[in-house]
């Protein structure tokens, strides 16, 4: 597979995540992700700013977010957010501790 093809690939996978997070799982919370794989929507928004910042291209926390989230930030937590019990805030403090350090 030639390098231009693969990215062709690559963008058009990425792009399916963002909508399955975005519009069919909103049901899942960035805290059930963390707990689980580690990594949430603000993860991505997070590595989507760093990759431009790589090309040169000057993208802030919250159009970063904004790309991800599909709508402002604010909006995505006012309409799917929920909170989150004390056992997944547990939960996510031991998987958190369990991340710091690691090169994502």
């Amino acid at each position: 597979m030639d390098e231009a093809t693969r990215t062709r690939i690559e963008a058009a996978a990425f792009r399916r995540l963002l909508q399955h997070l975005m519009q069919d799982r909103t049901d899942v919370q960035n805290i059930d992700m963390m707990n689980l794989a580690g990594f949430c929507r603000n993860c991505l928004s997070r590595w989507y700013q760093e990759a431009a910042a790589d090309e040169g291209v000057a993208l802030d926390k919250a159009e970063a977010r904004e790309i991800v989230y599909g709508m402002p930030y604010a909006d995505w937590t006012e309409k799917h957010q929920s909170e989150a019990s004390a056992e997944k805030r547990d939960a996510f403090e031991k998987a958190f501790a369990e991340n710091v350090g690691r090169k994502d």
